[in-house]
């Protein structure tokens, strides 16, 4: 990574720590080095990072696990509940059929009024990725994921009655959203 993507990938970790309290379980989906858990600094034990590019699975300093594979799928059985799922810079990676299976896992691993806690970029952000990118100023991990993601969508992977939006709003000069969902309480059959 270069300075420039260290530097957004710390933006992106200072507008959702807000949304993680101190001794929070917390389930990082695509983990990288397990980054968010050093800089947060407060994730309680049980915390989770998983994603494909780790070379195995590993501890972090923390001693927090990073499991190297995809979500749901790879996620160790035993895992969860979590107080937080944390998606920064990961949704638009992710491919149109692989939403439903995303939704599912976030509802039955986040504990109710857990929050979900996603940064997606605006589109407008893969062209001047390809800028940074010919200039040596980002690496633009994973770009050729992308696959013109609509920001707009996303409310309805995370929907009612599972989720509720609580918080939307864009950073670094709109070019990028973040999204706060809490889950909401399961409800049990009636009488």
């Amino acid at each position: 990574m270069t300075t420039v993507d260290r530097w957004l990938q710390d933006w992106r970790i200072r507008k959702a720590s807000p949304f993680i309290k101190p001794g929070d379980r917390v389930l990082d989906l695509g983990s990288a080095d397990g980054v968010l858990f050093e800089r947060l600094g407060i994730c309680g034990p049980g915390s989770v990072g998983i994603d494909p590019t780790l070379p195995a699975d590993i501890k972090t300093r923390q001693g927090f696990a990073l499991v190297r594979g995809y979500f749901p799928q790879d996620l160790p059985p035993g895992s969860g509940p979590f107080d937080a799922i944390v998606m920064l810079a990961v949704l638009e990676h992710f491919p149109e059929s692989g939403y439903a299976a995303l939704s599912a896992g976030c509802a039955r691993l986040l504990k109710p009024g857990g929050r979900l806690v996603i940064s997606v970029p605006s589109p407008a952000v893969d062209a001047i990725l390809d800028v940074l990118i010919r200039l040596r100023l980002v690496h633009g991990m994973s770009l050729e994921e992308h696959h013109g993601y609509d920001v707009g969508r996303t409310p309805e992977i995370f929907p009612e009655p599972d989720f509720r939006l609580v918080v939307h709003e864009t950073f670094q000069l709109g070019l990028n959203n973040l999204f706060v969902f809490e889950r909401r309480p399961t409800r049990g059959p009636t009488s």
